[in-house]
């Protein structure tokens, strides 16, 4: 059965600087903790990241898995949906980038992820890994974001 979370903030800078930023698959090693190895396998015909093959520590050990990106553009949007993956049967998402009224300069940050393991875990395990990917995916984009504004 597949877990969904979806968590908004409130990000300091443009919708755009996001979108930008989120969408730099080879810098994820950088911020995100987590992310060993990005490495961008495809792109589609605007120059943007198609399929991204990345490699993670999860729960102790590597993980290796493959994501396509799909782009949207009123709000700013990435969605992805998993192509391999050696411990994730799913692991689909969208981080949603919208303009906040009356501030050019700020932007709600919602994401959502759909994750279902290939082998059961204990509840308390599946959910400490669900934090650490949620923590990555909004506190460190984030911070990556608002640091380099």
């Amino acid at each position: 059965m597949a877990e969904t979370a979806t968590v908004t903030t409130t990000v300091s800078a443009s919708p755009e600087k996001c979108f930008e930023i989120a969408r730099d698959y080879a810098s994820y090693p950088e911020w995100a903790a987590d992310i060993k190895e990005a490495v961008v396998r495809t792109h589609d015909e605007l120059g943007r990241g198609g399929e991204v093959a990345f490699r993670a520590a999860a729960m102790g050990r590597s993980t290796s898995y493959v994501l396509r990106y799909n782009y949207g553009s009123n709000p700013l949007r990435i969605s992805w949906r998993l192509m391999e993956g050696d411990v994730m049967v799913r692991l689909d998402g969208e981080y949603e980038f919208s303009p906040v009224d009356g501030d050019p300069d700020a932007c709600q940050l919602t994401y959502y992820l759909s994750v279902d393991l290939a082998v059961p875990i204990p509840g308390f395990v599946r959910r400490r890994a669900e934090g650490k990917i949620v923590h990555t995916a909004i506190d460190e984009l984030k911070t990556r974001i608002e640091s380099a504004s």
